[in-house]
């Protein structure tokens, strides 16, 4: 009675089996339609194979044997069978297995599927996106088996995010489900979670329609505050910018009173000598190349700083108290130094290549942090560390702080005043030079490059008032963050004007900036 029933349930199930699809025949179809099936079921059937048949598809290295329908493999100058991976004859009538996006599509969400498996996190939250992205109903079964053996926060995470897109794309789909579906969907809360949520506008649900607006409504909100932190992030990336510009120009301006149009020339020298530094490594020592920017530094600060010392004693040295003279010599030498610049490089810009310390970017919590700005905001930051070391701990400091306050105290008290100038201004020239370093990793290298940053450096200056570097550090800052806030709203130009009438009334009422140094007015 046993083997009757066994027998009878055979005969019953034999032509199910008879009509279960084949995925190979699938691949080896015609129509896209039925290519796209058979490789949502070699993805669904466990096949070792199936990731190097799906790559091989992806890559076009996959043929059909139209005489027998067999599929084949290229592997360099060989062929193998794609069922059996044994090896096969080449033939003239061999034809590639054709694909078009939709079928793409579904090779993106099979092979999600297959690393669902994998041993590595990293692959597997990659395959979780997959899905999430191909939305595949196919791919439920494999989701809630990976869901169900998955360890990781993280990757269960985006696991739980591809299931409810699935079932939210997936015809026929409880409304229960559906609803409970669209916090996880709302949670992921980026550009792809609002675009599946705005596709439930048109569910005949009204409950399900509500969910999907109230989550829409929550993820609007949530980038609106990521946009305004990045918005921030970009301004704090700004100020660093600034504050490396104007640092030397608030010490030689607080020191001397010299309004030094030719500060922006020392940024540009100190570009073109991180050029000429990265050229001779290219071509005499390859492998320093990661090291070129760390040798740039002390090169680009003793090429500026000289220059600096080189134009107080032949010019600036003979104009002290003559500041319309003064302003029209240091312009006459800024423009001298850009011919000159173009004489020797050319008025094309140079490339300045980037560390691979300094490449890519990576998110943190919603927001796309550049590795080469998060450098360039600690190197700002160190220099105004060292440099504010310099001034506080050392005689020179003490001597420079001196001269600051009160030149002729100080000169009263044997302090070489002249000697404090030049070596000042070689310093501040010298800090400018750092700041090219930096800028030749994101601006374009040219004899004009210090140009775009003269006018804020100065304005940096009297914003946080003249000599004070603490002012400088809030001003840069405080000017970067809020030019990137307004930006958005009304526009790069009328940003950068608006701060212009700001500054420009508020010296009106703060003559001396924000941290005015004490003591200056006994010169007076």
């Amino acid at each position: 009675m046993l083997r009757l029933l066994t027998l009878l349930v055979l005969l019953l199930a034999a032509p199910a089996l008879a009509q279960a699809p084949d995925p190979y025949g699938q691949l080896a179809g015609d129509g896209y339609a039925e290519i796209e099936a058979g490789v949502s079921g070699l993805a669904a059937s466990g096949d070792p194979r199936a990731d190097a048949i799906l790559s091989a598809l992806s890559d076009g290295r996959l043929l059909v044997r139209p005489a027998d329908r067999t599929l084949l493999i290229r592997q360099g100058g060989t062929l193998v069978d794609a069922r059996t991976g044994a090896a096969a004859a080449d033939s003239p009538d061999l034809k590639p297995v054709r694909a078009n996006n939709r079928v793409r599509r579904a090779i993106e969400a099979a092979r999600g599927q297959l690393d669902l498996a994998s041993p590595d996190p990293g692959k597997r939250r990659i395959a979780a996106d997959a899905v999430f992205k191909a939305r595949d109903a196919a791919a439920l079964p494999a989701l809630d088996a990976a869901l169900a053996r998955e360890t990781s926060a993280t990757v269960r995470q985006a696991l739980t995010e591809a299931r409810a897109a699935v079932l939210l794309a997936r015809p026929g789909t409880a409304e229960t489900d559906r609803i409970g579906a669209i916090p996880a969907i709302q949670a992921r809360g980026d550009g792809d979670a609002m675009g599946i949520l705005r596709g439930l506008a048109a569910d005949p649900s009204e409950a399900v329609r509500n969910a999907a607006a109230r989550g829409i409504a929550a993820i609007e909100t949530r980038l609106a505050i990521l946009g305004a932190l990045q918005n921030v992030w970009y301004g704090i990336s700004l100020g660093s910018v600034l504050l490396l510009a104007a640092i030397g120009l608030a010490i030689t301006f607080g020191v001397m009173g010299v309004i030094n149009m030719a500060h922006g020339e020392m940024v540009m020298l100190g570009a073109y000598t991180t050029y000429g530094v990265q050229e001779l490594i290219r071509t005499q020592a390859p492998s320093l190349f990661g090291w070129s920017l760390a040798i740039s530094i002390p090169c680009a600060f003793l090429v500026a700083g000289l220059v600096g010392v080189l134009i107080e004693r032949f010019i600036i040295r003979f104009l002290y108290g003559r500041p319309l003279e003064t302003l029209l010599a240091t312009f006459g030498v800024s423009l001298a130094l850009q011919q000159g610049v173009r004489s020797i490089f050319g008025p094309t810009n140079r490339e300045v290549g980037a560390p691979a310390f300094m490449s890519g970017a990576f998110d943190f919590y919603g927001l796309s942090i550049t590795w080469g700005r998060m450098w360039i905001i600690a190197f700002a930051l160190a220099v105004f560390l060292g440099l504010l070391f310099v001034l506080r701990k050392t005689s020179f400091g003490l001597k420079t702080r001196a001269v600051t306050q009160n030149r002729r105290m100080a000169a009263a008290m044997g302090i070489r005043t002249p000697y404090v100038d030049a070596l000042t201004f070689g310093l501040g020239s010298g800090i400018a030079g750092i700041a090219g370093v930096a800028l030749s990793q994101i601006d374009n290298v040219s004899p004009n490059l210090g140009q775009g940053y003269i006018i804020d450096s100065f304005l940096v200056v009297v914003f946080g008032g003249v000599g004070n570097l603490w002012g400088t550090l809030v001003a840069a800052l405080t000017l970067g963050v809020v030019n990137k806030l307004a930006e958005p709203y009304v526009g790069a130009v009328l940003a950068k004007i608006g701060l212009l009438i700001f500054i420009i009334l508020f010296i009106q009422k703060r003559p001396r900036g924000l941290f005015a140094l004490k003591g200056r007015a006994v010169e007076s």
